[in-house]
């Protein structure tokens, strides 16, 4: 495949350096870091290695990537790497895709809490998915799952949400034989909606309280716990509601016994 016209790497090198000034003292050393592996990757900057042909003793020089995570050369070989690895665990059984997701204006206070924000949606989703399947008036199996957090939306706007990648079943209680769910359902949607809004709500007062969370600018007044907790409020009811639809998991090769179904907490 040829190079594209324009690249990402480009436009960092023709305008980066006068938009990193325009936004002195907005970015992080993080943010800035990523800017210039991108900038550098597979150029001279990070050096490289030379490759000789034996037979007509031609030479083309390779340039080393800079392998940082939110590269889109480097990425998409580590995205084919991980897919390909998951692929391999996969069992002889219908799979589900779950997505588990936060309303805008958890996202907003999430964009400065990363850490205990995306802790508590893995936990709270994992947890959800297992108390649900472990109930016999559901599916009465304990079940494994694949997560996977996106931190941006489609619109490539700030949009935490978790995907899930789960087999349709799971272990009997006694670990002696596989439960499968119905063909072509997994869990409800509505009871898996409810335990997940409650859950998160109740460990994000809980993180509040502990003093994990820290607030800014127009959200400074929710570092009192009096105003968060008026602030949570409507939220349940407002903001929660089942989630949009996303994107399908792409490129995951879809075998014909293991169809992928999109249910949306």
């Amino acid at each position: 495949m040829g190079r594209s016209a324009l690249e990402l790497a480009d436009i960092f090198r023709a305008h980066g350096s006068a938009w990193r000034q325009a936004q002195h003292g907005h970015l992080s050393l993080g943010q800035l870091k990523v800017m210039s592996a991108i900038e550098q990757c597979r150029s001279a900057a990070l050096g490289g290695h030379v490759l000789r042909c034996e037979a007509c003793a031609q030479l083309q020089i390779a340039y080393n990537s800079c392998r940082n995570r939110h590269c889109p050369k480097c990425q998409a070989s580590a995205a084919r790497r991980w897919l390909e690895a998951r692929q391999a665990d996969l069992l002889p059984v219908e799979y589900y895709h779950v997505v588990f997701t936060l309303p805008a204006p958890i996202s907003a206070i999430a964009y400065y809490n990363k850490a205990p924000i995306y802790d508590l949606l893995f936990e709270v989703a994992a947890e959800t998915l297992r108390t649900i399947a472990a109930d016999p008036k559901h599916l009465g199996a304990h079940i494994g799952a694949t997560l996977v957090l996106h931190s941006w939306g489609s619109a490539l706007t700030h949009h935490p949400h978790v995907h899930g990648i789960v087999p349709g079943g799971g272990l009997s209680p006694d670990g002696q034989r596989w439960v499968a769910c119905k063909p072509g359902f997994f869990l409800s949607v509505r009871v898996l909606s409810r335990l997940f809004r409650r859950r998160f709500l109740e460990e994000l007062t809980k993180a509040h309280r502990a003093g994990q969370l820290q607030f800014f600018a127009e959200y400074a007044a929710l570092s009192d716990a009096n105003a968060f907790a008026e602030w949570l409020a409507p939220l349940p009811p407002a903001r929660l509601r089942r989630a949009r639809r996303h994107l399908p998991l792409e490129r995951l090769p879809r075998q014909r016994q293991h169809p992928l179904q999109d249910h949306d907490p």
